[in-house]
């Protein structure tokens, strides 16, 4: 049973139900193909690739530098709630400008998608942080998956209608599919902004009515921000967890970003692995409301272990893979427990960092996820290239896994937070 005031959550909850609509129509659908051949057409494959490359590392790093910084700032001022619901109201905009790029005008879309997902990296700094102001500290596994749960069936709502969209745009009165993904782009930015409407009314933070101005924030953030790294190394759970995460989440984004190709590599047809691709969205749903029970019933900490463990397993097996009903057995597997590892990491490293600095140390968070998404891809690239099997590249995976495993085993679940 929650126990937390559950309009607050709930509505805290659906803002992972809006701007998971940006992660599956713009980031991981729309956007890349759509870039190549709508608003990049005129150059090559490998010019495309570049720029929104480009876009997509520069988006990671300015997010990555600044969201300590950022958090140690609203925290400070009690701005988390209005900073979240600043980079939000950004990060819409530039979604439903993407409506308005004309064809060939790639450097613009360049711009606009830049700018769309710093404000999404931003956004999720805040909205993470929020979990310590609307969870008891008993509720923070049950809250955190109710959170990732509504992302996982909210953003494969809105993309199944988009594909749909896309797929018979003569269904919804528009002329071609070119019109069709303009229009989807339009309706993640309604989607997102229609949803985040409960956070702006029913979610509060802890200081919020003693806030400081902007400036004033900006100063005592900087100085916290120093405080709290000069004094890091004595919050050994906190450094401890995070090289933890930083491990095994490398593995799990590689497993994410890397499996498509790995089909493809294997002689798989693109629509098997879309299907397969949605298909996981969904049966993350349940699953990741059923890691929350089982996080608040054996701990955190267990759960996300036998997590890594199915990661691990199933990196072992799809090396083996030979068919497509071999893929979508392999996606079923990480359906069951991409929602949990990220929900359950995100609900333990709630509960051991210092509360009145939940947007600083999240801030960290997000800087580690953003930057663990480097050593997963390059083992597999040398394993690809030292072997010229695309097989034994994804198992150098497992080494990501048993090491962020072995790491966290040492982490205690309920440490005492103290404030730094």
């Amino acid at each position: 049973m929650i126990k937390s005031n559950r309009k607050t959550i709930y509505s805290w909850a659906l803002y992972d139900w809006a701007n998971s609509a940006y992660t599956t129509t713009v980031m991981a659908g729309f956007f890349p193909v759509f870039f190549k051949q709508y608003w990049a057409s005129d150059l090559t494959a490998n010019e495309s690739t570049f720029w929104l490359g480009v876009a997509n590392a520069g988006a990671g790093l300015v997010i990555a530098l600044l969201a300590p910084m950022l958090g140690a700032m609203a925290d400070q001022g009690g701005l988390k709630k209005q900073m979240m619901l600043s980079f939000t109201s950004l990060a819409v905009v530039m979604t439903a400008a993407l409506f308005l790029v004309s064809e060939g005008q790639w450097i613009m879309a360049v711009l606009v998608y830049l700018f769309g997902a710093i404000a999404f990296s931003g956004a999720n700094v805040f909205y993470d942080a929020l979990i310590v102001d609307v969870a008891e500290h008993s509720d923070l596994d049950r809250v955190s998956a109710l959170g990732y749960a509504l992302g996982y069936i909210g953003g494969g709502i809105l993309f199944a209608i988009n594909v749909v969209m896309t797929l018979h745009p003569d269904w919804f009165f528009l002329a071609d599919k070119a019109e069709a993904v303009r229009w989807s782009f339009l309706s993640v930015a309604i989607w997102w902004g229609l949803f985040t409407i409960p956070v702006a009314l029913y979610v509060h933070e802890a200081g919020e009515t003693g806030r400081m101005g902007w400036l004033a924030s900006a100063r005592a953030g900087f100085h916290q921000l120093s405080d709290t790294i000069h004094h890091l190394r004595s919050l050994k759970q906190v450094w401890l967890f995070l090289i933890a995460y930083f491990l095994y989440i490398d593995g799990v984004n590689t497993v994410a970003h890397m499996a498509v190709d790995y089909g493809l590599s294997l002689g798989f047809d693109s629509n098997v692995l879309i299907s397969a691709l949605l298909m996981t969205q969904f049966i993350a749903f349940p699953a990741a409301l059923a890691a929350g029970w089982l996080g608040g019933r054996f701990g955190a900490k267990r759960v996300i272990i036998a997590s890594i463990a199915v990661y691990a397993a199933a990196c072992i097996w799809s090396s083996t893979m030979q068919n497509a009903n071999d893929f979508y057995w392999l996606a079923a597997a990480i359906g069951l427990v991409m929602g949990g590892i990220q929900a359950l990491s995100r609900s333990m490293y709630a509960r051991i960092i210092p509360k009145k600095q939940s947007a600083e140390f999240f801030g960290f968070f997000n800087m580690l996820g953003k930057f663990a998404t480097v050593f997963g891809p390059l083992l597999m690239g040398v394993a690809s290239y030292l072997t010229g099997s695309a097989r034994f590249s994804i198992l150098v995976i497992v080494l990501l896994f048993a090491a962020g495993a072995i790491v966290l085993y040492y982490v205690e679940d309920n440490v005492q937070r103290e404030e730094v």
